[in-house]
């Protein structure tokens, strides 16, 4: 199946509705270099092979690499519905917005690491999200101290 990427001039509009609908913040821009390098990144298949490969590494990156001066988390879940969007995956966008808004933080946090994240995600675009192992994981990684 031939995907659809987003651009970096796509990906600044996205944070910018996002930022505005979402309660506001700065608008401002810290390295699009880096983001424009993950859009690029997520393209190759040697690296990025699934979709949830993809996903993961762009929710990962605009989460942790602080691209703009305000709402990473937020651009993080965006970005991958604008993405699912794009590509068909309408039946999960829903889920996926509510389920990663509380993920996104602990990846900020460090508490969830990029395997985790994956497996979230594809549990995510599976529906396999009631899964009890993946449950516990995810309690392990987020009760975790600073």
């Amino acid at each position: 199946m031939q995907l659809t990427y987003l651009t970096l001039t796509q990906a600044i509009e996205v944070h910018r509705k996002t930022v505005e609908v979402s309660g506001g913040g700065a608008m401002g821009h810290l390295d699009l270099g880096v983001l424009e390098g993950v859009l690029e990144h997520i393209q190759h298949d040697d690296y990025y092979p699934l979709f949830e490969d993809k996903l993961t590494h762009l929710f990962f990156s605009a989460c942790k690499f602080h691209c703009f001066q305000d709402g990473n988390k937020r651009i993080a879940i965006t970005l991958c519905a604008q993405l699912l969007l794009l590509n068909g995956y309408l039946y999960c966008v829903s889920p996926f917005i509510r389920d990663m808004e509380n993920v996104s933080y602990h990846v900020a946090a460090g508490r969830i690491d990029k395997d985790l994240l994956r497996e979230l995600i594809a549990a995510t675009l599976n529906d396999e999200l009631d899964d009890e192992s993946l449950k516990l994981r995810l309690l392990d990684a987020i009760s975790q101290q600073e």
